[in-house]
């Protein structure tokens, strides 16, 4: 099973990429995983798109083609999705044959707060919607108080959030095969 992981955060160090790393080392040899890159992506602009769609956009277009799903990861930015994630979103609904159609979806979010990116994974939803994603439902994934969760050395040593990034997993591949069974031709 491939994956494509989109990372709604630039920061090197960010709590959703350390997330990310530990669902994918969860997985083990079960799936593949690649990034899409969105801090490669320009600002989304009509005049730029007028010249045709950037290459970075295609490359992004492309592993999400590819992929059996897509994974994203992403904090909560003042109560809402982060501007990079929306950007990348906004650029990738631009090519034609739209890449997200139909693509079975799973949204995992950390914060340091405690409400988890719930309101930030609401409003993804909303934009989930007019890309025709297939979201996974359940099991949300909100991961409150992420700062206490890694030791000094970036390790997660919180095992019940280990046991619901693996249970989201195992559901997310479950659901990835319940959306091949149900598409067209």
């Amino acid at each position: 099973m491939r994956l494509a992981v989109i990372v709604g955060s630039l920061r090197k160090g960010s709590f959703n990429r350390k997330i990310s790393e530990v669902y994918q080392d969860l997985a083990g040899e079960e799936a593949s995983f690649s990034e899409v890159e969105i801090f490669a992506l320009p600002p989304y602009n009509y005049d730029v798109e007028k010249h045709g769609i950037p290459q970075e956009v295609r490359r992004a277009e492309d592993i999400i083609r590819q992929c059996d799903g897509v994974l994203i990861f992403s904090p909560e930015y003042n109560y809402s999705i982060p501007g990079v994630l929306k950007n990348a979103l906004d650029w990738i609904s631009r090519v034609e044959q739209q890449p997200f159609h139909a693509k079975p979806t799973g949204i995992v979010g950390a914060s340091p707060g405690r409400l988890g990116t719930a309101r930030m994974q609401y409003h993804l939803r909303q934009v989930g919607v007019t890309l025709d994603m297939r979201i996974l439902n359940k099991p949300e994934v909100m991961i409150t108080q992420v700062d206490k969760k890694f030791d000094h050395d970036g390790v997660l040593t919180d095992e019940a959030t280990k046991k619901i990034l693996r249970k989201h997993f195992e559901k997310f591949r479950e659901y990835i095969d319940q959306c091949r069974c149900h598409l067209p031709g």
